[in-house]
């Protein structure tokens, strides 16, 4: 399901279907993407924020921040052991990120325990997508990846 529409007095784009919801507000610099792995019961909220005064489009450098909120909504612990990301800008370009924890940390999650960090990306062009997978393991030692589906980087543009 698609809907264009106001959200108090801002203009968003809003995709829903089973338990992912993506946001993309048109003149904010947020877009949320909500999604929870159904078989792990782990919720990942993503929220993306343009950084204008630390880009420099005349260099084709746009850097952005997300901030993602990690929830164990199940009933095991679980711990956050690796991540990996795909990025792409729109002229295809990718780069790949991997490697231990997320900002140098292995989060525990117990039932119902959060975890929020903030880190960023560069693009060399304004628009982009990120996505991946965190690799986890539960108390027994059973490892699981808990993908997290495309999610799109975007310089604001004014709606005329």
């Amino acid at each position: 399901e698609i809907s264009l529409g106001l959200v108090g007095s801002e203009m968003c784009i809003r995709d829903r279907w089973d338990s992912l919801e993506h946001v993309c507000w048109l003149e904010k610099r947020c877009i949320m993407l909500s999604m929870t792995d159904k078989k792990n019961h782990i919720m990942v909220n993503v929220e993306t924020t343009y950084l204008d005064h630390e880009s420099d489009p005349a260099r084709a450098r746009y850097l952005f921040a997300y901030t993602i909120t990690i929830t164990n909504e199940g009933d095991t612990p679980a711990r956050l052991l690796s991540r990996y990301w795909k990025i792409t800008g729109s002229d295809g370009h990718e780069q790949e990120v991997e490697g231990d924890g997320v900002v140098g940390q292995h989060p525990y999650l117990a039932p119902t325990e959060t975890f929020t960090y903030t880190s960023a990306a560069m693009l060399d062009t304004p628009v982009g997508m990120m996505q991946g997978h965190y690799n986890m393991m539960d108390d027994s030692g059973s490892r699981f990846a808990v993908d997290i589906p495309a999610f799109t980087l975007a310089a604001p543009q004014k709606l005329h």
